[in-house]
């Protein structure tokens, strides 16, 4: 536990990097304490991945568990990502091409501004869902549950996978870096304006953007 502390923090401050004002990096670390925890009580050395590979998977889990059960996002917020997600879906049905900034926000009766804040708040609320994926072949969602799902449900989890790749390939170029930047390499939106030289707060938009146009794309 004292060998890997330093862990818990380094991945709590790397997730404060993504998440809203109001979640507090004391709450990460002492949910990632416990993820460490049952990761000492339960670790495995037989199974081939090293202790701190299989403890970061469970303090991320543990901490991202954590977040879950204080979901900031008010329900207003839900109802405009669904009505944006719609929007997209009815435009790029129509024009039979990406829907663009101004398209949306015309098409919800709101101004440039305020579709913007709305993506700005969908990415600081939908990185879980992209968070929860895969981390070295085990679903954060589980958290310190172990537990271990059925043949299905990895069916399912694999289809949406292939599915999601598909459809982050067809976004537009822009979008597909930040969400490449983003994900896999791990950067925060500050280091993404750098490379794409604008502001974190466009960087901001361009994820929210994705997020939802994904949203609208996977909607079934």
């Amino acid at each position: 536990m004292e060998q890997h502390a330093s862990l818990v923090k380094r991945i709590a401050y790397h997730l404060m990097s993504r998440l809203p004002s109001c979640v507090q990096v004391d709450d990460l670390i002492q949910a990632g304490m416990i993820g460490l925890l049952e990761a000492s009580r339960n670790y495995d050395a037989t199974q081939g991945a090293s202790f701190e590979t299989y403890a970061g998977i469970r303090i991320r889990g543990a901490m991202l568990d954590e977040i879950r059960r204080g979901d900031w996002a008010p329900r207003s917020l839900h109802r405009k990502m669904r009505e944006v997600a719609g929007a997209i879906r009815e435009i790029e049905a129509d024009a039979a091409r990406d829907a663009r900034d101004v398209e949306v926000a015309e098409r919800l009766g709101i101004s440039i501004d305020a579709y913007h804040q709305i993506l700005k708040d969908a990415t600081g609320h939908k990185v879980f869902s992209f968070e929860d994926l895969t981390a070295g072949g085990e679903s954060l969602s589980e958290g310190m549950s172990g537990a271990i799902p059925g043949p299905m449900a990895e069916v399912e989890k694999a289809e949406f996978k292939r599915e999601l790749a598909h459809a982050i390939s067809g976004l537009p170029e822009r979008e597909q870096l930040v969400m490449s930047l983003y994900y896999d390499e791990e950067l925060n939106l500050r280091e993404i304006g750098e490379v794409l030289n604008v502001s974190e707060s466009r960087v901001c938009q361009i994820h929210g953007q994705a997020l939802l146009r994904l949203k609208a794309r996977m909607n079934e």
